[in-house]
């Protein structure tokens, strides 16, 4: 039987971005399955600055020559959300559905496809997959605009089938081509309007004005289609139903849950040669896909309550991505508590790991687990880690240190200590390797025996930063 407060810590983890001790606790007195509800039906979903003020603060997100802003503006919403299941559903979208500022260059596009991702990515597939279509940030990044009658354009037909919905080997050459057929007409309004726009750059007021969806009935080509075996005069919403009828999409959405939320697996392009880690646990979550009529929200509460989602042998199972670690480490550190200045350099942090948030490498996203971890980014990571844990002036470090300090210290051993400090920073576990090299800290740094309380908090703090660099920190 797994300890609650373990079991809740795991789940945060997940779920979130990890909770410190006290809001653990806080979520242990309601219960492990109404926390599941509260965190996929929260009753405020973000208490911080509303989006039509922070704006204000980020008018440069809108710029064509970087994307740091629009990235700022999305990491404040991740730090200070009190919802971060709906947080972290736009991440996960936003790696499968991956959209670039590379092409797109519109920072307030694709802030607005993070905020659909909000909206519809906990409900039906078919809706999600709809309001994607109609995205403009995608129809730019995969060249809807130029898919026309009698002169189709693949790119975002393809892309529907291979990687957002269904997978390679599940579909034909000629599936892709009447797909595409179905989506043309779906384009950006006034496209040569809003070109001449973009070209001017200016970023007052707000920046530029985004791209606007528009259905082109003219353009759209309105004859039979084949497709998938069914004939008709198809448009994209009939395409989107037939898709998220297909076995091959339940397995692929299934799929895509498990590896972000319990545990790593192979890269995406290796799905069709490499199967499910854990089978049983892919068909049960098939079959919720089915039963609830292809909502998102359902096969999350059917995993977060599931045994394997709950076994100890799924924890850590996770590497952080950059964007996780480092929010984690802001959430902790409760340095910002608006939309700070700094929040930029924060942001480019999580570049220098790897990660450019709204920017990924390519239409697959960001491949993850181990591939986060190489020479240049696990030394990013661990100096950011190291730098922020170890300040004893963050306001939330300062807190955490106060609050092991009016534990009585004094009358505890190192395993002891150590174990509180754990529990303190979201219920780490570490090996007993692990433990040994900060129980060897503690001593070399005489924690147990300072002068002061300023020198105790200063120890502390370090003990921090030096936890943050351990394996276990780095994984979830």
């Amino acid at each position: 039987m797994v300890d609650n407060f373990k079991l809740m810590s795991h789940l945060m983890r997940r779920s979130g971005f990890s909770e410190t001790k006290d809001k653990i606790e806080k979520r242990l007195n309601i219960g492990y399955e109404s926390t599941v509800e509260e965190l996929l039906n929260p009753k405020i979903e973000f208490d911080g600055i509303e989006d039509s003020l922070l704006r204000r603060y980020h008018p440069d997100q809108s710029v064509s020559h970087d994307s740091t802003g629009a990235g700022s503006y999305w990491l404040y919403r991740l730090v200070s959300s009190n919802s971060p299941l709906h947080e972290k559903i736009g991440l996960f979208w936003h790696n499968i559905f991956a959209t670039g500022y590379s092409k797109v260059t519109n920072g307030k596009s694709l802030t607005d496809q993070i905020s659909m991702f909000r909206k519809y990515g906990l409900g039906r597939l078919d809706d999600l997959l709809l309001q994607l279509s109609k995205d403009p940030a995608m129809i730019i990044w995969l060249d809807n605009m130029d898919n026309h009658k009698g002169a189709i354009n693949e790119n975002y037909g393809r892309e529907l089938l291979e990687l957002f919905s269904m997978g390679v080997g599940n579909y034909s050459e000629d599936d892709i081509k009447e797909c595409s057929r179905a989506f043309t007409g779906w384009t950006v309004a006034n496209v040569d309007y809003t070109k001449q726009l973009a070209v001017r750059n200016s970023i007052w007021p707000y920046g530029k004005i985004a791209w606007r969806y528009e259905y082109d009935e003219s353009d759209h080509d309105s004859s039979e289609k084949t497709f998938l075996g069914e004939k008709g005069d198809f448009n994209g919403e009939d395409i989107i139903k037939i898709i998220c009828q297909q076995p091959s999409t339940a397995r692929f959405i299934s799929r895509h849950l498990y590896h972000f939320f319990v545990a790593d697996e192979p890269p995406v392009p290796s799905w069709p040669y490499i199967e499910p880690q854990d089978i049983e646990a892919i068909n049960i979550l098939e079959k919720c896909y089915f039963d609830s009529n292809h909502n998102i929200e359902e096969m999350l509460r059917t995993l977060f309550n599931s045994e394997f989602f709950k076994s100890e042998e799924t924890f850590y199972k996770k590497i952080k991505s950059p964007t996780e670690l480092v929010v984690q480490i802001l959430r902790i550190t409760e340095e910002f508590d608006g939309p700070k200045f700094e929040l930029s350099s924060r942001n480019s942090q999580i570049t220098y790991m790897g990660q450019q948030l709204l920017n990924p490498p390519s239409v697959e996203g960001w491949h993850q687990g181990l591939e986060w971890i190489e020479t240049g980014s696990i030394t990013e990571r661990v100096n950011f880690c190291v730098q922020q844990m170890s300040d004893a002036t963050k306001p939330g470090i300062s807190k955490i240190s106060n609050t092991i300090i009016n534990s009585d210290i004094s009358s505890m051993n190192l395993d002891i200590l150590i174990t509180n400090i754990m529990d303190e920073i979201g219920g780490l576990d570490i090996s007993s390797q692990t433990k040994e090299s900060l129980e060897n800290f503690a001593t070399s740094i005489d924690l147990l025996n300072s002068r002061d309380e300023n020198e105790l908090k200063e120890k502390i703090s370090n003990m921090f930063g030096v936890i943050a660099s351990v394996p276990e920190f780095q994984k979830c």
